[in-house]
């Protein structure tokens, strides 16, 4: 185990287990890894935690993880190991009683053949799952396994670790998030007999799809392959088969001539190794042959080839697809022949990587005996209302988005809207550039209410301007520099004068009807805004983790980008969930005046000496901010005073706002013909 585990098991920060190291003798010493990075024995350190007192009541799901950490042959095989176990209970839970009465020397032995014999009855010959003949290392792990599955089930178990090892190793994996997932199987029509992922990365797409019979995939990292097929395993009915392969899909088709009713595919982006030399004859090449930088074209086609006549095929593509004039042969031929049936721009942040809006392109594998539809419907979900930095939340994006292809592909003629939405004639867009990204076919949305609506901003934005000048506080007399004394955030925490908690866990609980709770984010404690994040639906497996919800007075600090910001919560930010990198203080207001409290925070001095510098990045250590030793009446003058600047700061914001609405707005107006220059 690292020493980030070993602060976990401990429930201490990693500063404290280096503190250990170096001070104790007796420490256990590191068994492998690296001098920066070592790792240690599970039961040694649990041995000397326990001998210093330093040793709490651990969950168990916690040291399920730790044990599964702990494997001489890494976590990968310690899943391996586990979830077969897990997928062989959930087939017979009888066997619980059995392999608990059982010796370790027993269950080591016994173990491997009884797997190996179920691993083959349900994925069949050349499966990717592998064990180890003897499993005596893993012995203690399979009997935490075993034990936790009896409270939350088998599938919600292995959920559970995999989910873990996911999180642990997040540059190594692209993974899609649940609602794009969800709503990419929506998009593929109803409930498919068989679906096929061909590049299927944790099994994301194909668990919000379950097929009726067949499940099939493939995967290029063997081990992830191995994880993904236990989890698959764990998500069907046993009666649904698993077919999981690995390697290259398009350079070693693991499934050759296979057809199935549904493709569904995150593919790997930008990759100009795809095996373009070697293909250049291949047959899947049905709409052309796609140049060496267009990897997702030939992803697409390789998806069009393995799915049946009239078949659903919904790929998630980066936008550049869309428009690239190396790919426009391919995408003609796919608007001529009626494959390609919708292109759907998702907000950016929807999916990995991040920063881009990515697209979602709808297929329809075309039978030859009927003439080829002759309309493409086009939607951009960043022209929805709320879009930007108040962006739409996902669940109204991805309802609008099946709204739209649900009337497209029953009736054919969906409501046009504005800036949002279009069905536009495929022969419209065979032009030189078969351009199919949705925004340059989208009308933009007129002003709304033209010219009468501005006049009605721009009046705002003068009673705002006055307002502005007639509140602006003018500095007091000047004195000399102040000699107060001062105490710490970190003291007053310790001292009980205040809570301080940090943001960012939490789900929504399963049965909460009143719709997705909010987040108030650290943009949003920095633009002074109400709450626009949504907490994620619970996860069936592992422990349900509460979210910190603010109050009305609590003072919140984000802790990046080396800025002096602090804000009082109030009403309108009041039941919000609290999000990542953002700092709740609940003061005692018997002690402590919040306004006092947010206003010193704030100073540029007290900022810069609680930060410290990373390559990248500047973040703020809460603990260390300074605040004055003052009586509650004296720090209530001081609020006070505060409170009249933070109501200047939000008017100042809000004429902003206005200004920038109103110059955007006749810019647009006065292009597009709603309001006249004069």
């Amino acid at each position: 185990m690292t020493a980030a585990g070993i602060a976990r098991l401990a429930g201490v920060g990693r500063a404290a287990v280096s503190n250990w190291r170096r001070r104790h003798d007796d420490f256990p010493k590191p068994v492998g890894g690296s001098d920066t990075s070592p790792t240690y024995e599970l039961s040694a350190v649990e041995r000397w935690l326990r001998e210093q007192g330093k040793l709490p009541s651990v969950p168990l799901y916690e040291r399920l993880w730790q044990r599964a950490d702990s494997h001489p042959a890494g976590v990968p095989a310690a899943l391996r190991v586990a979830g077969s176990m897990l997928m062989l209970l959930r087939e017979d839970p009888r066997l619980a009683i059995s392999y608990s009465a059982a010796s370790d020397d027993e269950l080591a032995r016994r173990l491997p053949a009884e797997l190996e014999s179920a691993l083959a009855a349900r994925f069949g010959p050349g499966h990717p799952v592998r064990l180890p003949e003897r499993l005596d290392d893993a012995v203690p792990l399979l009997r935490t396994t075993a034990k936790f599955a009896e409270d939350v089930g088998p599938a919600q178990t292995y959920e559970f670790l995999f989910g873990r090892y996911l999180d642990a190793n997040p540059r190594q994996f692209v993974l899609t998030p649940p609602g794009p997932a969800e709503l990419m199987a929506a998009l593929a029509g109803e409930l498919p007999g068989s679906v096929l992922d061909p590049a299927c990365g944790s099994g994301a797409l194909l668990r919000a799809s379950p097929a009726r019979r067949s499940v099939y995939a493939q995967e290029i990292d063997p081990e992830l392959a191995s994880l993904t097929a236990l989890r698959l395993a764990m998500a069907a009915d046993p009666g649904v088969g698993i077919r999981v392969r690995t390697g290259d899909a398009l350079r070693e088709d693991a499934f050759g001539e296979l057809t199935v009713d549904t493709v569904l595919c995150h593919p790997p982006f930008n990759d100009r190794n795809w095996g373009h030399d070697e293909l250049g004859y291949d047959a899947r090449w049905e709409y052309g042959f796609p140049a060496r930088t267009e990897s997702e074209l030939a992803w697409l086609q390789h998806a069009l080839a393995h799915v049946r006549e009239g078949g659903s095929v919904v790929m998630l593509m980066p936008p550049a697809v869309a428009s690239r004039r190396s790919g426009r042969r391919v995408r003609a031929d796919l608007l001529r022949r009626g494959a390609l049936r919708a292109v759907v721009a998702l907000p950016a942040g929807a999916a990995p990587p991040h920063g881009l809006p990515l697209h979602l392109w709808v297929l329809r594998k075309p039978d030859p005996e009927h003439r080829p539809p002759a309309d493409l419907l086009l939607f951009d979900a960043a022209g929805m209302p709320g879009a930007g930095p108040d962006k739409a939340p996902w669940f109204a994006v991805s309802t609008a988005v099946l709204d739209a292809w649900t009337a497209f592909d029953r009736h054919g003629a969906p409501a046009n809207q504005p800036g949002v939405s279009r069905v536009l004639p495929v022969i419209e867009l065979l032009d030189d550039d078969v351009d199919v990204t949705p925004a340059r076919h989208l009308p933009p949305a007129a002003a709304e209410g033209g010219a009468a609506a501005l006049e009605s901003v721009r009046e705002q934005l003068t009673h705002t301007l006055r307002r502005t000048a007639d509140i602006a506080p003018a500095p007091s007399a000047t004195g000399e520099p102040a000699r107060w004394p001062t105490t710490t955030v970190g003291e007053l925490a310790r001292a009980g004068a205040l809570l301080m908690r940090a943001g960012g866990g939490g789900s929504a609980p399963a049965e909460e009807s009143a719709g997705p709770r909010a987040v108030l984010t650290e943009h949003d404690v920095i633009a002074g805004g109400g709450p626009t994040g949504v907490l994620p639906p619970a996860r069936p497996e592992g422990p349900a983790e509460e979210p910190v919800l603010v109050e009305e007075g609590d003072v919140v600090v984000p802790v990046l980008g080396g800025g002096a910001v602090a804000r009082v919560v109030d009403a309108t930010a009041a039941g919000a969930a609290l999000g990542r990198n953002v700092y709740l203080l609940r003061p005692d207001t018997a002690a402590l005046d919040p306004w006092f409290l947010a206003g010193f925070l704030r100073g540029t001095a007290n900022n810069r000496q609680a930060s410290s510098f990373a390559t990248t990045s500047t973040r703020l250590d809460v603990r260390r901010l300074q605040v004055p030793r003052l009586p509650l009446a004296d720090q209530k003058r001081y609020g006070d005073r505060f409170r009249t600047l933070a109501a200047f700061e939000g008017t100042l914001r809000q004429a902003t706002q206005l200004g920038e609405q109103l110059v955007q707005g006749l810019y647009d107006g006065l292009t597009d013909g709603t309001v006249r220059p004069g």
